[in-house]
């Protein structure tokens, strides 16, 4: 515990969600898209989905990540007013 008692989590939640989504995170992994905004998404999934998403995209020839983004822009394309 601190100094003053108050025990302090993970993460604090945020007060207004909107701009929180939209807040850009401290540092980006990719260097290949400089002006790109990126954020960390992190998911629980059961080890045998893990190792055949894994395997699928060593199939593919392809980073597990590259292959969750392109699933993840499909399935949920940019709305045509939405700035992206």
């Amino acid at each position: 515990m601190s100094a003053g008692g108050a025990r302090r989590g993970f993460a604090a939640r945020p007060g207004d969600a909107e701009s929180w989504i939209k807040a850009p995170d401290a540092s980006s992994r990719r260097g290949d898209e400089p002006s790109a905004f990126t954020a960390r998404l992190t998911i629980d999934v059961t080890p045998a989905l893990r190792g055949r998403i894994k395997v699928a995209a060593f199939q593919r020839g392809i980073t597990v990540a590259d292959m969750l983004r392109d699933l993840f822009a499909r399935e949920f394309p940019a709305d045509p007013g939405e700035s992206s």
